[in-house]
This record gives structure tokens, sequence and C-alpha cells, in this order.
């Protein structure tokens, strides 16, 4: 686990010139912390696990609620801000840049943040609220903010989020709901 998790930083960013550059690195040390908080809330442990990503919160500004599930090759780039719900899930293969939220709207029980699926990038600034879910291989710009679902392979960007790419393809703006068919959530 800590070979692949310098492996991703040094691939994913090319300002990186060492594996002791990569010790340096916020996110690193979020990530890992992470897996281990993880680990500790999966086994009820979970005073020790709000401790270690407390800790890591204190270390690093990276928020990540130990029972959140991260997928590989997880990549937070110029992390400071980052807060990452209880209930979220995130798949592999996802970049989130700095001041990304992904939380709760405070109205949902049980599954109440997002879901992001493999290959998505997150812009800086960007705020995903609710259990919504964000399709694999799609990219939000910097400072958008989604309150519902993305589908796949598409561009979103904007406040309200608008999607403006499909399938690699300019498109005229178009909210999600027209694709996906699902109504924005209250707030």
């Amino acid at each position: 686990m800590l070979r692949e998790s310098i492996r991703v930083v040094k691939e994913k960013d090319p300002a990186i010139k060492s594996v002791w550059e990569v010790l340096l690195y916020p996110s690193f040390w979020a990530v890992m912390n992470h897996r281990f908080a993880h680990h500790m809330y999966q086994t009820n442990h979970f005073f020790l696990a709000r401790l270690i990503s407390q800790f890591s919160r204190f270390l690093t500004g990276i928020e990540i609620h130990p029972g959140a599930q991260i997928g590989k090759n997880f990549f937070i780039d110029h992390g400071m801000g980052i807060v990452i719900g209880e209930t979220a899930e995130i798949g592999d293969n996802v970049m989130l840049f700095h001041g990304v939220t992904l939380g709760g709207t405070g109205k949902d029980k049980g599954k109440r943040h997002p879901t992001v699926e493999d290959n998505v990038m997150i812009g800086a600034g960007t705020i995903v609220l609710g259990p919504v879910t964000i399709g694999k291989d799609s990219k939000i710009g910097a400072g958008s903010v989604v309150i519902q679902d993305i589908p796949e392979n598409v561009t979103a960007v904007g406040s309200p989020v608008m999607i403006v790419r499909r399938d690699g393809q300019r498109m005229t703006p178009v909210a999600p709901e027209m694709l996906t068919g699902k109504k924005r959530r209250a707030m």
C-alpha cells in the first residue's frame, strides 16, 4: 500500500522529483492516515479512528471521516481545505483539488454524502452535497456546486452546475437533469 501510494503521487504530480519529496506531501499523509483510520473504523474502534483522522486533519488541513470509503489510486492535489464526509464513497483513480467538499445537506439519513465513481476529477473549490452520484469518467470544473446526479463521461461546470461536454464533445450547456431524468435536490 505504501509503495502504491508513493507511485500515485509521483505519477500525478509532475513537480515531485523523488520519493523523499512525496514524504513531504500533505495529501500522501492524509490518505495513508485515512486508510489506517478506516481500518480502525471498520473494526469498531471508533474513538481511535476519529483520533487518527483528527490528528491527520491537524497536520494536513485535509479532513477525511474514517467512515468514508476510498478506492485505489486516490489523489489529492494541493489538498488544503478538503472535506470528505462519513458516508462518502470514492472509486478508483479519483483526483480532487484543494477546497473540495464531499458533504451532506443535513437533511438526509443513512447515506448522506456523495458517491464519486471511477476516473473522476473534481476541480478546486467544488462543493458536492448530499447522496448524489458523480458518474465515472466525468470532470467537474473548479468552483462548481453539485446537488444532483452527474452522468458518466461528461464535463460539468458552474453554480448551478451545467453539463458542457459529453463523450468528449462540446455541447450547448444543459442542466444534468436533462440527461439523467432526475430532478435537482432541494436544499
